[in-house]
């Protein structure tokens, strides 16, 4: 299927669905990344890498050097981790970038997105760009309140308007909690990230989250993103078109990290923080990193840079981390 018919199919699947052939925005971009047989996640496409026809690149497509960083922060966060099992969630299809370290675990478990994963009594969670892939709400501030966006599906073409009410209570909760901004202010909360980490974190199950991600906090989203954080990549180009191509393009916004260290700390998890993934790796991979560049190996330190240096992943992505 092209991207023309993928992006009509799932047009069609919102029309029928849709109230006065409107959809709440997070509904479309649900459709746009999990509608079954069409969303850009569930079908099974290279998606992440710098070959022909990928999209994006993450830290994971750095290879054995991402899975070595990883399991060295792993023993500084819950020290002897032969007993623990290491659970990534939300790999790309074909990523091998843990299997130098899985002799140091007492296995491995690889869960793609949209899964449900089971988690062993004692586990690192790891989970490299899973929350800026859920769906997210849209909302502005319209005449002195906050209104949730949806679009309209009914015309020619898709357009967004404030819908009359909130999607749903956890919707209507955030906006409450909102301070006010400038008018025709946009806001990007992706609240399914919220949930599908309690999710992860149920179970009582002990050891460490490493999750890896690009995000703010709510105040720096009202500080410095008036036209939001949402936006698409295809074929390694930034877009601000999101509602075209849909199930043909990766549809993200910043995940909110003052709204997800909470979900942490009522899970029973402790010496909770995020902070810059370069501070992270210094912080909890720092011999490892030393046994990187002491190799004297070009590629591998040009690797490292490109992992750690605040011009490239370092300062760009953030990491959350916790144990319990």
């Amino acid at each position: 299927m092209d991207a023309q018919a993928r992006h009509a199919a799932i047009v069609d699947v919102l029309r029928q669905e849709a109230r006065g052939g409107v959809v709440p925005f997070v509904r479309l971009v649900e459709a746009a990344l999990y509608a079954p047989g069409l969303g850009y996640y569930v079908c099974d496409r290279p998606r992440v890498g710098k070959a022909a026809g990928t999209d994006f690149t993450t830290a994971a497509a750095l290879g054995p050097m991402f899975g070595e960083l990883i399991a060295q922060a792993a023993v500084s966060l819950v020290g002897d981790v032969s007993g623990h099992t290491l659970v990534e969630v939300g790999a790309e299809p074909g990523q091998t970038h843990f299997a130098g370290v899985a002799a140091r675990f007492a296995g491995t478990q690889v869960f793609r997105v949209g899964s449900q994963p089971v988690f062993p009594a004692r586990a690192v969670l790891v989970a490299n760009e899973l929350l800026d892939a859920q769906p997210f709400h849209r909302l502005v501030r319209q005449a002195g309140a906050w209104r949730e966006l949806g679009v309209r599906v009914d015309g020619a073409e898709l357009t967004v308007e404030p819908l009359a009410d909130f999607s749903s209570p956890a919707a209507a909760a955030f906006a409450a909690s909102l301070p006010p901004a400038a008018e025709g202010w946009l806001l990007d909360a992706p609240l399914a990230a919220e949930s599908l980490l309690a999710d992860l974190l149920r179970g009582g199950w002990s050891g460490a989250v490493i999750l890896l991600d690009y995000g703010k906090t709510v105040a720096q989203c009202l500080e410095g993103s008036p036209a939001g954080t949402a936006r698409a990549y295809r074929s390694h180009q930034l877009s601000g078109a999101i509602l075209d191509n849909l199930g043909s393009q990766d549809l993200t916004c910043h995940v909110l990290w003052d709204r997800l260290e909470p979900v942490l700390v009522a899970q029973g998890f402790r010496s909770v923080r995020w902070e810059r993934q370069e501070a992270f790796f210094v912080k909890q991979a720092g011999a490892a990193m030393e046994r990187i560049m002491a190799t004297g190996d070009s590629e591998a330190t040009g690797r490292l840079r490109a992992l750690t240096h605040p011009a490239h992943f370092g300062a760009k992505f953030q990491v959350l981390s916790g144990i319990r």
